[in-house]
């Protein structure tokens, strides 16, 4: 390569109009190893939609660059072979991509194609397979809910779920929608109580503002950052000292720094702390109603 060569990395992430995917943004991780192991200057450019702060495509320089570089996904259509054009004095070098027709000009527009998949050729291993490892990311399941309107105007939930799905998008952690409702005809709900805890057991942390939402986390053992979002306290804060749960958020004083405050709490103390709750749900060392309802059916028994 020329001494004063500089790269830019573009693929499908990079269009206005593009999508971001898990496995393109790892096939371009493959190829930033590769080519900052080789010492190669280098730049991505993406997509506003995805990454506001740039650069974009529609602000770089082409002069600035001496090859251009486009990673995963099908060679096709017109943005492709406008890359073509608007880069052509760079040497453009496709890789990891999938060829439909080599004939189109968004393929035969590279000097080279380095294909995942191609007609008459066998494929190679897609890039996102050898990616660097990324460092383990927490696994947060969200259960709230936007109905209980039982409790009229101390309802605060729209609040509640809109400050705290907005903190959860500031986390960097694996965030797994869930939903307590069970349905057997919708395959994305658990149609079983056993079915949710099955996912409920794999996770790191459950973030809620539901009552069976903190207790079935607790109950498979894993913390809770729990908010109430009925002004002035309702059933999820009663079952909160119920069950000796103190991440606990009320909706009036619910505010990031609180939540950041509970998360850091339940990655540590709170984890061993749900742990021995959910031990001891399972141990019926627990009382509840039932305890008492043999009881109290006696005097209204009939023969």
């Amino acid at each position: 390569m020329p001494e004063r060569s500089r790269i830019l990395l573009t693929g499908w992430f990079s269009f206005l109009d593009g999508e971001a995917t898990a496995g393109d943004v790892l096939a371009l991780h493959r190829v930033q190893e590769v080519l900052r192991r080789a010492g190669l200057d280098q730049e991505v450019a993406w997509s506003p939609g995805f990454r506001p702060a740039g650069p974009h495509l529609a602000q770089v320089r082409p002069e600035d660059y001496s090859h251009l570089v486009f990673v995963c996904g099908p060679l096709h259509g017109p943005q492709i072979e406008e890359l073509h054009r608007r880069f052509a004095h760079c040497v453009r070098i496709a890789v990891g991509t999938s060829v439909v027709d080599a004939g189109s000009p968004a393929v035969s527009g590279f000097h080279r194609v380095l294909a995942r998949d191609a007609p008459d050729t066998d494929p190679t291993t897609d890039l996102a397979a050898r990616a660097p490892a990324p460092p383990s990311r927490p696994v947060v399941g969200v259960i709230l809910t936007h109905g209980q309107r039982e409790y009229g105007t101390r309802r605060r939930h729209e609040r509640v779920a809109d400050e705290v799905t907005r903190w959860l998008s500031g986390r960097d952690c694996a965030r797994l929608e869930l939903e307590t409702r069970l349905d057997v005809h919708d395959w994305r709900l658990s149609a079983t109580p056993a079915q949710l805890e099955a996912v409920l057991s794999r996770l790191d942390l459950v973030v809620t503002d539901r009552l069976h939402g903190m207790v079935l986390a607790l109950r498979a053992g894993v913390p809770a950052v729990a908010v109430d979002p009925v002004e002035g306290g309702a059933k999820v804060t009663a079952q909160a000292r119920a069950c000796g749960w103190p991440a606990l958020v009320p909706a009036e004083r619910l505010d990031a720094s609180t939540l950041d405050r509970w998360w850091d709490w339940c990655g540590s103390a709170g984890r061993v702390l749900a742990r021995d709750i959910g031990a001891r749900f399972r141990q019926d060392a627990a009382s509840d109603g039932a305890d008492g309802l043999l009881q109290a059916l006696a005097p209204h028994s009939t023969r």
